[in-house]
């Protein structure tokens, strides 16, 4: 069955249910939408022909979000790539979030992020606030598509979350490596500490006061859906500046 017909049974499927999964997302087994159409634009979608009929898009695509815990076809592609053992949590402690996201082509498409089931509810709301207002989202895909390369993942500008990984220039756990913390819009949004400037396509972004589409600023509509979910924002840090960061620290036992 091609990915476009699989998205197009789930919309209509679960598009009557769509308000309070969203608001409450529920653990469902095994995922609903194909790990492979991540990215993949919605069918059937004409927002001018929209428009000249009155057609709220919000109505017609509203924001569908999917938590379910990781499928074996999903721990499979993640063994020994964004997972492997020693990583400080197990596979069982994450979840699939599958969902809609705003696109830079003014389009919604599906993405998935990989996050630790404690902050799964969180995650929804903050994005499902973003996809409410708009913000273009380039692509929302987990970094095992890159190999695991946090690097790879940054130069195609990809929003993701868990990867099992040592804290950029430094030894010890990420707190990526928790499933608790989410890097959106990677060039829009880079890691800049002094003259260093990851990825280097985000040079250009370095510069916070050209607001273009995609950037986190303070105060904004990201930052503050993320503050409400408790998440700390790696552009407020001192020492160094991580703009697409977002995370909440695991807690002490």
């Amino acid at each position: 069955m091609r990915p476009t017909f699989r998205l197009a049974l789930a919309l209509a499927f679960t598009t009557i249910a769509t308000t309070a999964l969203a608001d409450t997302p529920e653990e469902h087994g095994q995922p609903v939408l194909d790990p492979s159409a991540a990215g993949t634009s919605l069918p059937t979608l004409d927002l001018e022909a929209d428009a000249e009929r009155g057609i709220d898009i919000n109505v017609r695509f509203p924001f569908l979000a999917f938590v379910h815990t990781i499928d074996p076809w999903t721990e499979q592609s993640m063994m020994n790539v964004s997972w492997h053992p020693g990583c400080p949590v197990p596979i069982s402690d994450l979840r699939a979030v599958d969902m809609t996201y705003w696109g830079f082509d003014k389009r919604p498409h599906w993405g998935r992020l990989i996050v630790h089931h404690d902050v799964s509810a969180s995650v929804v709301r903050a994005f499902k606030a973003m996809y409410t207002a708009r913000f273009p989202i380039r692509r929302m895909e987990p970094v095992d598509r890159y190999g695991g390369s946090d690097d790879a993942s940054m130069l195609a500008d990809n929003t993701s979350a868990f990867n099992c990984r040592a804290k950029t220039g430094g030894t010890t756990f990420s707190i990526h490596s928790y499933g608790r913390a989410i890097d959106i819009n990677t060039v829009e949004n880079p890691y800049v500490k002094g003259a260093l400037v990851l990825p280097s396509t985000g040079a250009p972004f370095a510069d916070r006061t050209n607001i273009r589409p995609g950037m986190i600023l303070e105060g904004d509509l990201v930052t503050r859906a993320f503050d409400l979910e408790g998440f700390d924002w790696g552009g407020r840090w001192t020492s160094l500046k991580d703009y697409q960061h977002f995370e909440i620290v695991p807690p002490t036992n």
